[in-house]
């Protein structure tokens, strides 16, 4: 009957002989703990369906049991199985019978998949427990559900969701970035700038910046990007670049792109399924997703931010803030130092890659990134000729508004290589820019005197 408070009616009636109460089901053939252990083996080698049999023979027998239940919630929640959590588990959940630690569990997979009515509703359930030692646990639940009831409750979309018109064929997939953008192209040239990273890494993705409901995202999708589509994948390959010059991490960018040959626009934020999607299609398991949104009210930006713990699979940190056309760039700064505060961010020692300094004027690094990208695909017939909007003006606006920063100064002559490759003739702002960097003591200091034929 599904997690609510259950009649008389509905509890184990007395067996006429004994006078006991009747077992639910026969006996777990194996016995239930050997079998939730096998279980758990599936689910580490991501058999699914097979784990979830186990679970619904073992649940047949001895779904009344507490035990039982926590196992199976625990188990499949922490490895980001929520839907599955929640079919399976649901039905047989009573908090009376069960007690909280199942219904907690619940009620995470409830928030993770968007499903407000249901976890308002399990959360009255809970707090009708009055366990004291709860409350405050449960309040902050209740302020999470409060926030989704104000706006922020779309469910993020699957890849089934976002593939389009069912007569057209068109597969979404997250390509990932393991490098800063900037370096492919230049990488032999100065194999030197990107560091070498010894012992265990902690291995983290940053995703693209969703936009919570936008209404023409499926149509904005197919047009060639413009700024705001710039900044969402732009972000993630900020972030990325600003944790591979970290010590201990390994880091990447996932951005989302069609199999038309065009990029991909998400309206709603990342859910538990879609980090669990990312962490599965990975080559090497992550430790970390961080997820990002953005809304834009009449020029006042809203960007909220969430680090997920993959192993244990739980939203780990929070973090939002806001901006306007004049407050961008300071507002950034800050919000990446907070950033690395939390995750712990430690240089490199000196001469182990390229030294990092945060840009001056980050608004302009990120869309110069997001262009760099574009290019990349382009070369790499990921993106049709009509996605790319060419020129060099992001690149130069970056190299200019952040003069000290190596890396603005990279994605300039990156791009311009690039460029030459395909026989386009740079634009002579950009070439002098990009030459006269390189013929500083900076850029010579850094090894890339050979970078200069390149642009001859």
């Amino acid at each position: 009957m599904g997690f609510s408070d259950r009649s008389a009616s509905d509890q184990p009636q007395p067996d006429p002989a004994s006078g006991q109460p009747a077992a639910d089901k026969p006996a777990v053939t194996g016995g239930v703990i050997p079998r939730l252990t096998e279980a758990r083996a599936k689910l580490e080698a991501r058999d699914l369906p097979a784990a979830v049999a186990i679970y619904q023979d073992v649940l047949a027998a001895a779904g009344a049991r507490p035990d039982v239940l926590v196992a199976i919630s625990g188990d499949l929640g922490s490895r980001g199985h929520v839907r599955e959590l929640i079919e399976l588990v649901a039905p047989h959940y009573d908090a009376g019978r069960h007690g909280p630690a199942t219904g907690l569990n619940l009620l995470q997979a409830f928030l993770a998949v968007r499903d407000i009515d249901s976890a308002q509703h399990l959360l009255d359930i809970l707090f009708a427990l009055k366990r004291p030692e709860l409350e405050e646990r449960l309040f902050g639940f209740s302020n999470v559900i409060g926030e989704l009831m104000a706006g922020h409750n779309e469910a993020a979309p699957t890849v089934e969701d976002l593939a389009g018109e069912p007569e057209v064929p068109n597969k979404i997939s997250l390509a990932s970035i393991s490098k800063p953008i900037w370096f492919y192209g230049i990488e032999e040239a100065a194999p030197q700038l990107l560091p070498r990273k010894e012992g265990k890494l902690r291995r983290v993705a940053f995703a693209q910046c969703t936009l919570p409901g936008l209404t023409d995202a499926a149509e904005r999708s197919t047009r060639p990007e413009d700024d705001l589509g710039r900044f969402c994948r732009g972000l993630p390959l900020w972030f990325a670049e600003t944790f591979t010059a970290a010590a201990g991490y390994d880091a990447i960018a996932a951005v989302g792109v069609s199999s038309h040959q065009h990029y991909v626009l998400f309206p709603a934020e990342w859910t538990a399924d879609n980090v669990r999607e990312l962490n599965e299609s990975s080559p090497t398991p992550l430790d970390y997703v961080v997820t990002a949104g953005l809304r834009n009210r009449n020029d006042d930006f809203e960007l909220v931010l969430r680090i997920w713990e993959v192993k244990k699979f739980r939203e780990l940190k929070r973090f939002s803030t806001r901006w306007t056309p004049a407050s961008v760039d300071t507002v950034l700064r800050e919000f990446q130092e907070q950033l690395r505060l939390y995750m712990e961010w430690t240089a490199l020692p000196v001469g182990n890659g390229l030294a990092y300094s945060a840009p001056v004027t980050p608004l302009a690094h990120i869309h110069a990134l997001g262009s760099t990208l574009t290019q990349f695909f382009s070369d790499k017939g990921v993106l049709s000729p009509a996605q790319v909007t060419g020129g060099t003006e992001p690149f130069l606006r970056n190299a200019l508004a952040n003069p000290a920063d190596i890396r603005a100064q990279l994605t300039l002559v990156s791009g311009l290589i690039r460029q030459k490759a395909h026989g386009v003739v740079p634009e002579a702002a950009a070439l002098a820019q990009a030459q006269g960097w390189l013929a500083t003591d900076q850029a010579q200091k850094a090894g890339l005197s050979d970078l200069l034929s390149k642009l001859a």
